[in-house]
């Protein structure tokens, strides 16, 4: 058994932490294969090491003077190295740190920097080998991830490692450069290693004990969810929910590796476990609840729509044309609903208005702004009567107006649009009624 063990900022961010790391990783002998981020917040009131290297790379490509920055960063590693009593020294990498950035060698190659320089200290702290991402992971001359030779290069080097630690966040691209995935994306490496070892687990480590039903931050202590699918998870983290980065799942996916998303803090916790498919049933009718606010509906009315061949290509080539994605788009005999992002739509709503005028000839174009849009997620659902009919019950009760309603074919998730003012108690009112009380 060969389990892949990546560890978030905040359970990095000190040698107090990075003890913590070391008795998990040591609890069990299939974590063979380790993935750091950059050191976290130690305190609410710390920097991330991350935005301290952008901050430091920001003054030297501005011609400014950066070694004083620079070595309070390299102070956050120092007190590591010695809280740790390790026999280590980083005045090299560090020199070489700042060279780099004299010449200027971008933002992704100092944005790295972080990861880099924590996975030397792991692999010195733990006695693994220290793979450096920039020789095993690739991305193309149009910056996007080489999966395939990834993969070859990737599995080979861990066959030679029994065990390794590999940073998490960056790759290089075809001339050798340094290329970042997006912030987060050390849970993207996590999967990625995953994937090359055949590993049986991928156990991502943060600092919640899995992925709860809804925002903490609008529902106090909120059930935790004990296994969720990848179809699920992706629905939610689309939605705002953000334990993982929805582009790990991809490369385990493919594979059938489960990942456990586990809380460094309380290692005992079971965590969540993300799997293909499950015969479990979920602990409610719900997997769980996310959503986004500020959406602008689009609301196109022509009589006789459905008889128009090319109607939604055409209503939809106005979107295209000023380069505004969709979020939802819920139709009627003659009504066509489309929401995009308010803040991509608003400097660019005359334009749009324009060219669907030119290439619809709608009756009406109706504009409603400052809407939320709430994903209520689960297999459950499915195999569950009035799933729906409960929604909208529990959202009455609560006097929300529901602005709109979309449920998907495969019947997983229902879309909910509400005005941002109701937002917080449109979840709440979902929560209570799935959760709470189970009406």
């Amino acid at each position: 058994m060969v389990k892949v063990v990546k560890f978030g900022g905040s359970s990095l961010a000190s040698a107090e932490q990075f003890e913590k790391v070391g008795n998990i990783i040591r609890a069990d002998k299939a974590r063979k294969y380790v993935v750091p981020s950059a050191p976290g917040k130690r305190n609410s009131k710390d920097t991330k090491v991350t935005d301290m290297l952008y901050a430091c790379y920001a003054l030297a490509e501005e011609g400014k003077e950066f070694r004083v920055p620079l070595m309070k960063i390299k102070d956050r590693y120092d007190s590591i190295i010695n809280g740790l009593q390790l026999k280590l020294s980083l005045d090299e990498e560090f020199k070489v740190i700042a060279e780099n950035f004299k010449a200027k060698a971008g933002s992704d190659y100092a944005a790295s920097r972080g990861e880099y320089l924590n996975g030397i200290i792991m692999a010195n702290y733990l006695g693994y080998t220290f793979i450096d991402s920039a020789e095993v992971i690739f991305f193309d001359e149009d910056g996007n991830f080489d999966a395939e030779t990834t993969n070859k290069v990737l599995s080979a080097k861990l066959a030679e490692c029994e065990t390794a630690v590999v940073p998490g966040f960056y790759g290089a691209n075809p001339d050798g450069s340094v290329r970042t995935f997006s912030r987060g994306g050390s849970d993207i490496t996590g999967s990625i290693v995953a994937k090359a070892c055949h590993a049986s687990m991928y156990e991502n480590w943060t600092d919640v004990s899995g992925c709860l039903v809804a925002d903490p931050r609008i529902i106090d202590n909120p059930e935790p969810i004990k296994v969720i699918t990848y179809r699920e998870l992706r629905e939610l983290s689309y939605m705002g929910a953000s334990v993982l980065h929805e582009d790990a799942v991809f490369p385990v996916r493919k594979a059938g590796i489960p990942i456990n998303i586990r809380n460094t803090n309380d290692p005992e916790a079971d965590g969540t476990l993300i799997v293909e498919s499950t015969c479990q049933k979920p602990d409610f009718t719900i997997t769980g609840i996310a959503g986004k606010r500020g959406f602008v509906a689009v609301s196109i009315d022509k009589d006789m729509m459905n008889s128009e061949v090319g109607f939604c290509r055409k209503a939809l080539q106005a979107f295209e044309e000023n380069g505004i994605s969709i979020e939802h788009m819920p139709s009627g005999i003659d009504t066509m609903t489309v929401f995009v992002h308010q803040e991509e739509f608003e400097g660019k709503e005359q334009q749009v208005i324009s060219s669907l005028r030119r290439l619809t000839n709608p009756d009406v174009i109706d504009l409603e702004a400052d809407l939320g849009l709430i994903a209520v997620v689960g297999r459950g659902m499915k195999s569950t009567r009035g799933t729906a009919g409960r929604i909208f019950s529990a959202l009455a009760h609560a006097n929300i107006n529901v602005r709109m309603i979309d449920q998907g074919s495969s019947e997983l998730n229902i879309i909910i649009g509400v005005s941002n003012d109701d937002f917080e108690e449109a979840i709440k009112a979902i929560y209570d009624i799935f959760v709470e009380t189970r009406l």
